[in-house]
């Protein structure tokens, strides 16, 4: 997306999201503002999360993660966006993962 990410992720014991998130935005704003040749705030200070209830809400949420390229007009496929998992699988094969 041209201004927000979508990820879904599980915290391994040890980690919170909060600090896992906070280094992601610290490092890509780092990244970015680097190749824009720009310095300054790059990422909104706040963050969206949702905690899975169950296996039906993690598929739902994946496949919803999954389609938002497609819904904003980026790609005309969800496999054509080349950092998404549904590219990934488009890629190789289930079996393989």
């Amino acid at each position: 997306m041209p201004n927000h990410v979508h990820v879904v992720a599980e915290m391994l014991d040890g980690h919170s999201l909060s600090a896992v998130v906070k280094s992601w935005k610290s490092f890509t704003s780092r990244q970015a503002n680097a190749r824009l040749r720009r310095i300054g705030q790059f990422w909104g200070t706040d963050y969206f999360d949702r905690y899975m209830r169950n296996e039906d809400h993690l598929q739902r949420t994946v496949e919803y993660v999954e389609s938002n390229p497609v819904k904003a007009g980026l790609v005309d496929k969800a496999s054509d966006w080349l950092r998404s998992s549904a590219s990934y699988g488009a890629r190789t094969s289930k079996s393989a993962l």
